[in-house]
Formats: C-alpha cells, structure tokens, sequence
C-alpha cells in the first residue's frame, strides 16, 4: 500500500476488482506453482490486503516493511519451499502460460535462478522470477546492500559467480511494451485494456499484442513513463 507514486496501487479498481485479485486469479490458472502466498508487510495500512487475501482465499505472510528479501525468505521458510517464484503484486496481466514457461525451463535446466525479466523479450508486466531456496537463503544471509535488500533478488543474479543463472527468453521480442502498475497513467492504460477484453481475468498476453496492434494509440497512454532503475531504492 506504500508505493510512492501511486498510494494503495494494489487495491485499486481494475475493471470491477482489485489489482490484486486480478493477480491472484490469472496465477491461479498457472500449472506448475503448488501454492500461492501473498507476502505483505507488518504495517498497519497493509491491514486491507490480509483481508483482501481472506476474501480471495490466498494465503499470505507478513514480515518486514523495509527488508523485503527477509520477508520474502520468512515466507518461504514457513511454507516449506523448495523452489519460489516470485511475482509482483504490481502486474495485473501477468499471464500463467508465460510463468509456466519461466518454471518449466527452470524445471529441464536445473539453475539457481531463472528470469525473463533481465534481459528482456517479453513485456515488462510479464516479469517472472524462480529461484531454488536454497539460492534464496544465500541472498537473505550475504546480501547487504539496501537494494539488495529491497529487491529481493539482485545479490544473485549479479553473482553469476556464486548462483547458476538462465535468461528465459521468448521466441520475438516484445521487450518495449509496458504493461506493469506504477503510476497514474499506467493504471489508465491497464483499465483500457481490461475493458477492451471484457473486464475478465482469462485473456492471454497474445491478445493483449492484438488489441495494441489495432489500437496503437492505447500504448501512448504510458509509453512515456520512466521505469525506476534498480538502484532507486
């Protein structure tokens, strides 16, 4: 609920249902997660999203705030993962047949860590991130950086020295479409979408690539928002 520049994103309106039910329902179509747990914070204000999780019927976890890789590997611990895939709360069309994809290739090549997220072909809002526990607790025990700490995954895929790390890569590149949640006119575009395809959780990325073929002006409503770099912490 803390973003700095869109306050509560994850419970916004989107088409009819929150941000965040709009993720926990597209990822429970996903084939190759066992179980999903939505990783929040202590802080007060995060309050709403335990009750959204109750409403959903999604586990979740609350930890640290500020220390979101502890969080992230207290959550872990408690559920009992051997593998976790980590997925922002901030990608209302993040789609299941491309995290099953991201987890399958994870599956056959036996990395530390697999993403599509940095080097990226498919588009941002798509991001999926898989990495074994164990590779987990090493970032959670070494990693001191603030970023390191805030996002949760940096000490290893910047320590290809320490942790085996796969680039997934799609077969086109589609890496220049922006399709995550961080601002004002991101939330615009995403409810443009999500109205143009009926308001559902079931559509596929594909056809999200169709609407913007038809209607190229649709990409202009955030095509000029700056993403933070990973050192903004």
């Amino acid at each position: 609920m803390g973003s700095t520049r869109l306050p509560g994103k994850i419970m916004k309106d989107l088409g009819g249902d929150t941000v965040l039910a709009r993720v926990v329902r597209r990822l429970s179509r996903a084939a190759l997660i066992d179980e999903m747990v939505v990783a929040t914070t202590n802080g007060v204000a995060d309050e709403v999203i335990v009750q959204e999780c109750n409403r959903l019927g999604v586990a979740h976890f609350r930890g640290s705030e500020g220390d979101v890789l502890d969080r992230h590997y207290r959550a872990a611990m408690e559920h009992g993962a051997e593998a976790v895939v980590r997925i922002p709360s901030d990608k209302p069309m993040i789609d299941p047949e491309v995290c099953d994809f991201v987890v399958r290739t994870f599956l056959e090549k036996q990395p530390d860590y697999a993403s599509n997220a940095w080097q990226r072909t498919f588009p941002l809002g798509l991001d999926t991130e898989i990495m074994t526990f164990a590779a987990l607790a090493r970032a959670w025990k070494e990693g001191s950086k603030p970023y390191e700490r805030i996002h949760v995954t940096p000490y290893i895929y910047e320590h290809p020295n320490l942790f085996r790390v796969l680039h997934v890569k799609g077969e086109h590149d589609y890496g220049q479409y922006r399709w995550t949640l961080d601002t004002p006119e991101d939330l615009v575009f995403l409810r443009a979408v999500y109205d143009r395809l009926g308001n559902v959780d079931t559509f596929h990325w594909r056809e999200v690539l169709a609407l913007l073929d038809r209607e190229p002006a649709l990409r202009q409503l955030n095509q000029h928002v700056r993403q933070k770099v990973l050192h903004e912490c």
